[in-house]
């Protein structure tokens, strides 16, 4: 190349990196930006892809339209923050596939039919979300939604104060996410990163806090299965759960591998399946799961759940589904201790009970009639902090009902009972039950039985319970 042909190079990918604050953007914190950044976007776009640049400076817009080939750096220098004024979003932003919460339907960064979008930088995406209230404002937008999207990337950002989830993937691929922080600490629905009909996803080194749900893997569809999707190196911090999969689950979810994570005060579920509309959940790999303070660390329902007028799937289910199909789960290397902390009641916002000492434990059930297949538990060791009396538990543990019309049983609820009959595990209704290495302990003597296994083809069985009555060192080991 000659020496002026390199210098011309030079000023073409020079014209495709805009800094918002020298293309009219004013990053007072004050004044709205949307118009400014979406221009910004949209002339990188027409270039055939850039970057736009925010530093120095909090940059106030609303709904921001992402484009293909178009990465919005957001600098340490600089923050994006959420307009309080609802009428900045706009009303043509897909919407959120939950029933009854048509209230998260807007939404901040959008991307629909879009390939290679980048959000990346050491700065901060600030969701606003003081300005809206869990009572007040009908509508508190989404952060992040990408519909139908290729080649996602979300590196080294702050996502933080949601108004309501985070970021949601719906019916896209090829995702990556690494590095991110999510903190949500203000509003009821603080997921983090949702991805639903999406595959070969890539969450790796994120740190997560939240109000709700930190990961899930969902199915709203039988056209988008869910699948290859790995997380490791992770930390989850919630209210309610760590990793679920489930509760939307009409197609498939599959090949899911989760590695090398840790979880610290999940006032629920640790890692939550459920397999509620008449889908299939299969070959899902946890292996180096450490927790502490996680009231459930292991919760796996298969039923057939359906609310017409609750949470669920929003368009595709016109009747009440049959019960669906989870097999092949291996949980390897799983390690959770409690203290101090889980010896009380954890409340969400006040009212919602999350978690508390009769309300924990490992749990495997099928509805009634139905099965869950090839389920391994090997080299777990499981502390709580027990306590627990037998005159707080009822006598009789329901079966899970399925369902046979819309009006939901409250026997076929995935939260029903709110109370644990087991101080430590509860199996029931699988065949190919494999337990290998897997140790129990508490802190103070618990008057619950420590285990149920029923209706079970149990392959192998090796429990030790350290001895509860004496606290002393002493275990028996049941095979």
């Amino acid at each position: 190349m000659k020496k002026n042909d390199a210098k011309r190079e030079v000023i073409r990918v020079d014209e495709r990196t805009l800094y918002a604050r020298l293309e009219g953007a004013a990053g007072d914190g004050r004044t709205k930006d949307t118009q400014a950044l979406q221009d910004c976007i949209d002339r990188c776009r027409e270039g055939g892809g850039g970057r736009v640049v925010l530093d120095q400076g909090t940059f106030v817009c609303g709904t921001l339209y992402l484009r293909s080939h178009v990465t919005l750096e957001i600098r340490g220098s600089a923050v994006l923050l959420a307009s309080p004024d609802i009428e900045d979003y706009g009303t043509d932003t897909h919407y959120n596939r939950y029933r009854n919460e048509k209230d998260m339907d807007r939404c901040w960064l959008y991307g629909e039919d879009e390939e290679n979008i980048s959000i990346v930088g050491e700065g901060e995406i600030n969701g606003n979300a003081a300005a809206f209230p869990n009572k007040g404002s009908i509508y508190r937008p989404m952060m992040a939604r990408f519909l139908r999207c290729k080649n996602i990337r979300l590196r080294d950002i702050r996502m933080t104060e949601a108004a309501a989830w985070t970021a949601a993937f719906l019916d896209s691929s090829y995702i990556w996410a690494e590095g991110v922080t999510i903190y949500n600490q203000t509003n009821y629905n603080g997921d983090g990163l949702d991805f639903d009909g999406c595959a070969n996803v890539f969450v790796r080194d994120c740190a997560v806090t939240g109000t709700d749900d930190n990961l899930c893997l969902q199915s709203s569809s039988l056209s988008y299965p869910v699948e290859n999707i790995h997380i490791t190196g992770c930390t989850f911090t919630s209210l309610c759960a760590g990793i679920r999969i489930g509760l939307k689950s009409i197609g498939s979810i599959r090949n899911v591998a989760i590695s090398n994570c840790t979880m610290k005060n999940v006032w629920r579920e640790g890692i939550k399946i459920e397999c509620s509309e008449g889908g299939e959940i299969s070959n899902i790999c946890v292996q180096n799961v450490v927790m502490r303070n996680v009231s459930r660390p292991l919760f796996v329902i298969l039923n057939n759940r359906f609310a017409p007028k609750g949470l669920g799937s929003s368009v595709s289910l016109k009747k009440v589904p049959e019960v669906g199909r989870i097999r092949h789960l291996l949980v390897q290397n799983l390690l959770a201790e409690d203290t101090e902390e889980m010896k009380k009641a954890h409340l969400r916002f006040g009212k919602d009970l999350m978690g508390a000492p009769w309300f924990n434990g490992i749990r495997v059930d099928g509805a009634q009639g139905h099965f869950i297949s090839d389920v391994v538990l090997e080299n777990i060791r499981y502390r709580t902090v027990g306590g627990v009396k037998k005159e707080l538990i009822p006598e009789n543990w329901p079966v899970m009902e399925v369902q046979e019309t819309e009006d939901l049983l409250p026997e076929s609820g995935n939260y029903f009972p709110d109370w644990s009959r087991a101080a430590f595990l509860d199996i029931r209704n699988v065949r190919g039950l494999f337990l290998s290495n897997v140790g129990f302990e508490a802190d103070s003597p618990d008057e619950r039985p420590p285990y149920f296994i029923e209706n079970c083809d149990v392959v192998r069985q090796e429990i030790m319970v350290f001895d509860q009555s004496t606290q002393k060192e002493g275990i028996f080991y049941d095979t």
